[in-house]
């Protein structure tokens, strides 16, 4: 009874010792599977077997749980134990940040318009060629008009995609009608462009032009008179003297007499200003598209 006592006796300063080591000498303590690891810092002269008998702990576990690592003044080991770990009253968490969800990649049906490219279209909807070409197994980079492909529109969330843009596509364009013209467009830009395109025929007169002042004509206003275009056309007009041009809308036609005589034109003052014309009656070229016959 009395060996028993004193056993029981040891084993408990033999812990004490150790707790106290513990606390003293080292940093903190880990948890590494329910087991304490004590986190020690070396200091002057100490070896892997001090520093086990510091623990009570084999030195072979220590070296091959740090990987026979060079001790050093400073160096921080870590030491395995068999001793059950409690966690401390208060225990320094951390939270695993959330994982986002994965990206999703919109892709729209696009409707290829006149003159548009791989690398306009691309520069769009803010992707690349390649990315096009591959959803699309292109080969190359030609378009036809009108053709459909798909064209991935940015990156995206998966819980809430943006909105697709609305399709651009081409309105199509009138074939038999001189009144219908893409408003869309200056005059200027209008007469640039192949006749043939809007359904019309190109009409190029070289004559005499007039200018008046007409109650029934807005003298401000770039207004015309025309014996044959129809109403509404828009004839551009130039002054040969000046080099200078101008565009007008023809409202109607003028009467045949003494001071429009052998005239293919009258305009209003504020056009004639505009072409630097000085004379009432002076020599002018105009241009203008009449509907295919």
């Amino acid at each position: 009874m009395l060996i028993r006592l004193v056993l029981s006796l040891c084993f408990i300063f033999l812990v004490g010792k150790v707790n106290a080591s513990i606390t003293l000498d080292s940093i903190s303590v880990e948890n590494l599977n329910g087991k304490k690891t004590i986190v020690h810092k070396v200091e002057a002269k100490e070896t892997y077997y001090s520093i086990g008998r510091k623990y009570n702990v084999t030195p072979q576990s220590i070296i091959q749980f740090n990987s026979n690592r060079t001790l050093q003044i400073g160096t921080i080991l870590r030491v395995p134990t068999d001793r059950s770990y409690s966690a401390p009253q208060a225990q320094a968490t951390y939270e695993k940040p959330e994982a986002t969800a994965p990206s999703k990649l919109a892709v729209i049906d696009y409707k290829v318009g006149p003159r548009e490219y791989l690398v306009a279209i691309a520069r769009k909807f803010n992707t690349t060629v390649e990315d096009i070409k591959a959803l699309n197994n292109l080969t190359s980079n030609n378009l036809a008009i009108g053709q459909i492909i798909k064209v991935p529109y940015g990156n995206t969330s998966a819980v809430v995609p943006p909105q697709a843009p609305p399709l651009d596509i081409p309105k199509a364009e009138p074939r038999n009608s001189s009144t219908q013209i893409d408003s869309s467009m200056n005059a200027g830009d209008r007469l640039k462009l192949p006749p043939a395109r809007y359904g019309l025929r190109e009409v190029d007169e070289r004559g005499v032009a007039i200018w008046i002042s007409d109650e029934n004509l807005d003298g401000t206003k770039m207004l015309a008179l025309h014996q044959t275009a129809p109403i509404g056309t828009i004839i551009k007009i130039t002054n040969p003297m000046t080099g200078k041009s101008t565009f007008t809308k023809v409202v109607g036609k003028f009467s045949q007499n003494e001071s429009t005589k052998d005239a293919i034109i009258v305009i209003t003052k504020a056009a004639a200003d505009l072409i630097g014309a000085i004379d009432k009656r002076f020599q002018a070229t105009i241009v203008y598209g009449v509907p295919n016959e």
